[in-house]
């Protein structure tokens, strides 16, 4: 089985639900999940000009290889009501491959580990939470340690109540 690390993000309409529901559709394709952190609450990165979010990270397991994994996240997305229109926009739904197993992957629409990784508080702070002796398989560092050098100074703040996902 291939252990993929996901981020999920939401800032449109119930993002606790949102979140909820990308979970139970990723549980279909099909997938174990096998951790998932508590939720965030994070401003925007990118385009900082928007609501802010919530995000959580999730560790599944699975039979699916990347590109097969990627498309059936696509699928996901849509069928949650993401469209796509303009870069770091709003989003019903955001779900990014950050790790697949230990492996490098480039290949068209697709780079892991995710490429923004490692400069995102908003997914280091829960990557940290589960797996913060996760190495990156390009920079060589753990999670912990990548968290611990990290100029972003995005909010990122765990949701005050126990997470219900």
């Amino acid at each position: 089985m291939n252990r993929i690390v996901l981020s999920l993000g939401s800032n449109m309409g119930d993002r606790l639900l949102n979140l909820s529901s990308a979970i139970n559709l990723l549980v279909e394709i099909p997938c174990i999940l096998a951790s998932k952190s508590l939720v965030y609450e994070t401003s925007a990165w990118g385009n900082t000009g928007q609501p802010a979010f919530y995000n959580q990270v999730v560790v599944v397991l699975t039979d699916h290889d990347a590109s097969s994994m990627m498309a059936n996240i696509l699928r996901i997305e849509e069928q949650s009501g993401r469209t796509r229109k303009l870069k770091w926009e709003q989003r019903v739904i955001d779900i990014d491959i950050l790790l697949y197993n230990e492996e490098v992957i480039h290949s068209e629409g697709l780079t892991i580990p995710h490429v923004h990784l490692h400069e995102r508080r908003f997914v280091l702070e829960p990557l940290n939470e589960i797996l913060p002796m996760a190495i990156h398989p390009v920079l060589k560092k753990t999670i912990n340690e990548l968290l611990s050098e990290l100029t972003d100074g995005g909010s990122v703040e765990k949701l005050k109540m126990i997470s219900p996902l």
